[in-house]
């Protein structure tokens, strides 16, 4: 769980033992990063804990966030320079009212990290099961959100979808029967999987054509996009780097194990089973003309982004 000085705006989060270049080299940085344990999310966490940011002549202050929509806040606020990990339906929407943002990279493809379980006791076997009852998701704009509505849409899942906001808050209302069908990210809820306390029914690339698209981005505020450029593009290089690392090294398995509070042998499962290497690729928007689609449908967007709109909203820096 996250103490009140781990939450956004709170303290920072950074290896005090990184040394730091010369103050004329140093670019700073608040980057806000959301749901703090998760594989993916900590990408900005360990590329300050590895030193990666200052070989980058960088000095990021990494804050959290309990959900995809406050991280959204804090950039659109001016409160982070950079945010990651956002549902790009919320994105799109915040966009198309004229919020200064722009997706500065895809955080991921897909939704293979996500599943939905139930109780093992639970008599639900198969998605049809599930009709009438409730199905979770976080919150609105979610790339949980995204995965049911995409369900529901095929006709797929016939439920009632509750906002159940993070994996913690689910889990306790599916142990106490308030919902029927929770949903969680690892490292939250392998404990419950091995324990066998739940059950997982169905992952979020279950869910037709979610596999090839992506589903959360990260973004910059526009204002520090225009002032802060350079520091931003460093902040991809690094980014980019720490991927490599991540997925090339099993100090990225010690680092992220002691961070998120699980055991290695934990770490090595969730990079293996959940998050292959090309799901985190920064560098491509997958399925975007079906991403707005689906944003107007959906109603988080009124009218379809043109080209030139499209090009406005995503800047992702060069390599």
């Amino acid at each position: 769980m996250l103490n009140r000085r781990q939450m956004l705006g709170g303290a920072l989060i950074a290896s005090a033992a990184i040394g730091r270049p010369a103050a004329a080299q140093i670019g700073r940085l608040t980057v806000a990063s959301t749901q703090q344990g998760n594989w993916d999310t900590s990408v900005a966490e360990l590329a300050q804990r590895a030193g990666i940011f200052k070989k980058h002549a960088l000095d990021v202050n990494v804050i959290w966030s309990y959900g995809g929509g406050e991280t959204l806040q804090a950039v659109l606020s001016g409160s982070a320079d950079v945010g990651t990990a956002i549902g790009v339906m919320a994105v799109l929407g915040a966009f198309s009212k004229g919020a200064p943002v722009r997706i500065i990279g895809n955080e991921q493809t897909g939704a293979a990290d996500l599943f939905w379980y139930v109780r093992t006791d639970s008599p639900i076997r198969s998605l049809a099961d599930i009709n009438g009852k409730t199905i979770a998701y976080s919150a609105n704009g979610s790339s949980s959100h995204s995965v049911v509505m995409e369900l529901t849409k095929t006709g797929i899942l016939k439920a009632t979808p509750v906002a159940t906001g993070g994996a913690a808050a689910t889990l306790t209302q599916v142990l106490s029967g308030q919902i029927a069908v929770g949903w969680s990210a690892p490292p939250f809820g392998l404990a419950q999987l091995d324990r066998k306390e739940i059950r997982i029914l169905l992952t979020g690339d279950d869910a037709r054509g979610v596999k090839e698209r992506t589903s959360r981005v990260n973004i910059a505020n526009l204002p520090a996009l225009l002032a802060k450029r350079n520091q931003i593009e460093r902040f991809a290089s690094a980014y980019r780097e720490t991927i490599d690392w991540m997925y090339e090294s099993d100090d990225a398995l010690k680092i992220y194990a002691e961070f998120a509070h699980i055991s290695i042998d934990d770490a090595r499962r969730i990079r293996k089973q959940f998050f292959p290497k090309s799901v985190l690729d920064p560098d491509v928007i997958h399925g975007i003309d079906q991403l707005i689609e689906d944003a107007v449908s959906q109603k988080y967007i009124t009218a379809a982004l043109d080209a030139g709109q499209i090009r406005q909203l995503i800047q992702i820096p060069p390599r």
